[in-house]
Formats: structure tokens, C-alpha cells, sequence
């Protein structure tokens, strides 16, 4: 059975998965600078379904005209080229766009257009110029494009859970590019092993060194405290800075462009303001000892409770393993019995369990200032009231303003929480007074009727108290639910 014979399934299977690999990891390339909502996710989703149908028109004109596995070839490999070029100039791109365009949503499309549009255009040509040279009888044309394009989507389907479940999280981002490179201009000299050979196997030899030096380069920055890494779910960066407001060195962990988790290097301070917040729940119940938190990334909180409180214990779901490692890696995450982490989505744990909890803290974010939407919702926060014990509190850290149109999330989710919780609470963390302030807002939930105080003796709790919201907060937004939660579109109006 000669390679020969099955050159063109190979092709447009090749291809198919090509395509499929290259948009996942489009995410993982946009991600940093822009997030991964749901904006981002329908640009780049749009901008390659977009390319791939001028490319399927394109490829039909072209094959009218004197189709050879030459140019076919040659179509393959400008392909790769424009892929490697994705590689080369995706940073200065995304940098540039994310400094000169504050709306995520054009933004987005424009670095679709740019980084991802060109190689997605190239190979849509592939299908129906494979179809036109495959065609050699008329009265079976139908079976042999239908085969075709089936072997497209079959390598669509097998890049797809090929990239999700194996390539991005081993290989990373810029590697996989390099990857996708490499096997697009084997696949070329493949089709036409004469044709520009010494320009192909050049090209090849230059992009397999940026390949290697990728490898050296991380371990560069491994030395120097700077990772870059692809998990399962996030594209993670951790580095070291030295900080001029705290005139300390500080460690970071940046989860898709969001700065997720810090600690000082020389000491068990908590480093961002409104971490030190969740201590509220021991204001509002004083006696609690089983804690959950949902968001974990580098465990800057929970590994503060654990040597504040010897005898509470605390749950941590995080859902993504890998953050667990680097924690434990870079951030000094150790095992403790009083510490117990699932590796889960938040909302399915607060589905399923059974156990009960006298405080749970809110830190997850799936994308710039979002909350993942459903962990929004009036059946979440069902879930969170009923597995509170009484007297529980919910200790939730929001990113807005109050007032005014960058407010409508936090208003939907106050109103969310109003309608199930007996009395809920806001502490602006930065500006206490002032409502039009894009900032840190601490969202208290009590499961009692009790009167409360806002004083206390602990002067480090007692100043948080200080920041208690006593202005009206207006009752202008929906509540929340499974059916309804645009939390996106909120979170894009403050943006």
C-alpha cells in the first residue's frame, strides 16, 4: 500500500485537525491579554469560520483552473508559513491592541482577523482543491467529496480532544504553534517533494530551531522565577517583582492576563487588600470551623487561614490541578489535615455535597473582573445557603463599581443573594465612599435574622467594618439564574 495513493486523505485529515488545534490554541493565545469570555470565544470562533468559508469559496475558484499537487503543495506550505509568522508577532500584536483599544470586544476580533484569519483562509482552500484532483469519474463525485470532507471532520474531531486532553496542556502555546508548523511543511514537501525543496527544508530547519530554543528559553526564565505555562484550563504566568507600595519583593500568579494570587517573598503577610476581608466571617461568626473556599490558584488565602485558625478546618475547590502543583512549586502550598482541596468545578461541588460548612469564601474568576456564571446564579447561591450551617456566612469578593452602568453586576448579584439570604452586606475595599469606583467589593451573606454590630475589638477587623456601603443600593437590575446570567455583558460594560 503505497503512501502515494492516500496523499490527499492525508492531506485534508491533516488539515482538518490542524484547523481545529490552531483555534485552541487561539485561545490560549488571546487569553492573556484579553481573557477567555465569552467575547473573546465568539471573535476568534467567528474570524475562523469566517476565514475558512472565503477559503472554501477560494479553493473552489482556484481548482477550476489547472488543479496540480504542486500548487496544492504550495498552498500547504504558505499555510505553515503564516502560522510560524502567528508565532513571531503574536505578543507585539496583543500588546499593542491591549494598550491602544480598551473594548475587549474589538480587540478580540481584530487580533483574530490579524493572527489567526490568514492560515484558516489557506486551509479552507485544502478540501475543495483535494476534492477537484481527486475527481476522476463523474458518476461517483458525490462519495468521493463526501469522503473527503468526512476525513476533514474526522481530523477536526481527533484535533479537537488531541489539543484539549494532550497537546496544550504538555506542550504549551508557542511549542504547539512550532508543531503545527513543522507538520504542515512535512505535509507539503509530502505533495511535491521537487518543488522549492531547498526553501522548504530550510524553512524547516528554522522553525525545529525555534522549536529547541523555546526549551532553553524557558529554562532561562525558570532560573529567574518566570514560568509560562498551559494548563488544562489556563494559560498561567508567575514571576517575581519587586513592589513600591509595599517596598517588598513579591511573587506573582497570572491566570489569562488576571493577576490571580501574590505573596511576599520574605514574609506570611497577605498581599492584596481584599484578601484580608474573608476574616469578616470571624466577625459575623465567631465560632466557625469548617470553612470552604471556592478558587484556589496560589492559596494565598488559604494558607494564611491555616495559621490564623489551629482549630478550623478549610475546603478548597479548585479545578484545576495544575494550579494546585504550582502552588505547592512557587507559592509554598503545603499538605495539611486541616486542608482539604477538590479538584472540581465549583458549582458541580455545591451540587453534590453533603457536608456542612459554617463560612464559604468566593474568589473564582474565569476571565478579567468575571465570575464563572454559574457560580452567579439564584440556584448557586441556593446551593451556598443550604449547605451553611445556621448562622453561616457567605465572604464574596466582587470586581466593580456600585453606581452606575459598571455596577450592573454587582447589583444583579446583590439582588441574587437578597432574594435568598436573610441580610447581605457590601464593604468597598478601596473607597469606602465612593460608588462609581471600579474596585474590590466584598459581598457579606448571613443565614440570620440576628441584629449585627459593626464593631469589633480586633482593630484589623474593626477597620474592615469601617467600610461597610450605607448609601441605597438601587434595585434596577434581574435577579440571576441558570436561564438568564449575562454575566459577560455586564462585566463588559465596566470594561
Amino acid at each position: 500500500m503505497k503512501l502515494s495513493k492516500y496523499i490527499l486523505e492525508i492531506t485534508v485529515f491533516t488539515s482538518g485537525a490542524v484547523v481545529m488545534i490552531f483555534e485552541l490554541v487561539g485561545s490560549r493565545v488571546l487569553g492573556p491579554f484579553f481573557g477567555t469570555s465569552i467575547f473573546v470565544w465568539t471573535s476568534l470562533i467567528g474570524i475562523i469560520l469566517g476565514s475558512l468559508s472565503l477559503g472554501y469559496y477560494l479553493g473552489g475558484k482556484i481548482a477550476d483552473n489547472k488543479p496540480s499537487f504542486t500548487k496544492l503543495s504550495f498552498i500547504i506550505f504558505i499555510s505553515a508559513v503564516f502560522i510560524f509568522i502567528t508565532f513571531f508577532i503574536k505578543d507585539f500584536i496583543l500588546i499593542f491592541l491591549q494598550s491602544n483599544i480598551s473594548d475587549i470586544r474589538t480587540s478580540s476580533v481584530i487580533a483574530s482577523i490579524v493572527l489567526f484569519s490568514p492560515t484558516s483562509v489557506f486551509l479552507g482552500i485544502v478540501s475543495p482543491y483535494a476534492a477537484k484532483l481527486k475527481l476522476n469519474n463523474l458518476d461517483t463525485s458525490g462519495s468521493t467529496i463526501g469522503n473527503l470532507y468526512a476525513l476533514s471532520t474526522a481530523g477536526s474531531i481527533i484535533g479537537t480532544f488531541l489539543s484539549g486532553f494532550y497537546l496544550i496542556p504538555n506542550f504549551g502555546t508557542n511549542k504547539l504553534l512550532i508543531i503545527l508548523a513543522i507538520v504542515l511543511i512535512l505535509i507539503s514537501i509530502l505533495l511535491s517533494f521537487k518543488q522549492l525543496l531547498k526553501i522548504k527544508f530550510s524553512f524547516f530547519i528554522f522553525v525545529t530551531i525555534f522549536y529547541f530554543l523555546i526549551g532553553d528559553l524557558n529554562l532561562v526564565f525558570k532560573d529567574m522565577i518566570f514560568v509560562d505555562t498551559d494548563t488544562a484550563y489556563n494559560r498561567v504566568w508567575i514571576y517575581d517583582r519587586y513592589s513600591e507600595e509595599y517596598q517588598e519583593n513579591i511573587r506573582t500568579m497570572s491566570i489569562n492576563n488576571e493577576s490571580s494570587s501574590a505573596m511576599f517573598l520574605d514574609s506570611d503577610k497577605l498581599v492584596y487588600e481584599y484578601t484580608k476581608y474573608y476574616h469578616l466571617a470571624k466577625h459575623f461568626n465567631p465560632d466557625f470551623k469548617t470553612t470552604l473556599m471556592l478558587g484556589g490558584a496560589g492559596y494565598s488565602y488559604p494558607k494564611n487561614f491555616l495559621l490564623k485558625y489551629p482549630e478550623a478546618t478549610i475546603d478548597v475547590i479548585e479545578i484545576d490541578p495544575e494550579l494546585t502543583e504550582l502552588a505547592k512549586q512557587y507559592f509554598n502550598l503545603k499538605d495539611d489535615l486541616r486542608l482539604n482541596i477538590y479538584h472540581e468545578d465549583g458549582r458541580s461541588f455545591l451540587n453534590t455535597t453533603q457536608k456542612k460548612y459554617d463560612a464559604i469564601f468566593g474568589d473564582a474568576f474565569s476571565s478579567q473582573y468575571s465570575v464563572p456564571y454559574q457560580l452567579t446564579t439564584l440556584e448557586a447561591v441556593q446551593k451556598n445557603y443550604d449547605i451553611l450551617n445556621n448562622n453561616g456566612v457567605v465572604v464574596l469578593n466582587i470586581i466593580s463599581s456600585i453606581e452606575g452602568k459598571d455596577g450592573q453586576f454587582l447589583r444583579a448579584e446583590y439582588t441574587t443573594y437578597k432574594n435568598i439570604f436573610e441580610q447581605v452586606f457590601l464593604f468597598p475595599v478601596r473607597y469606602k465612599d465612593e460608588g462609581s469606583q471600579k474596585q474590590n467589593i466584598i459581598l457579606v451573606a448571613l443565614k440570620s435574622n440576628k441584629d449585627q454590630v459593626f464593631t469589633n475589638i480586633n482593630p484589623e477587623i474593626n477597620e474592615y467594618l469601617q467600610h461597610l456601603w450605607t448609601k441605597e443600593i438601587p434595585s434596577d437590575m434581574p435577579i440571576l439564574t441558570d436561564d438568564y446570567a449575562p454575566v459577560d455583558y455586564y462585566i463588559s460594560q465596566m470594561i
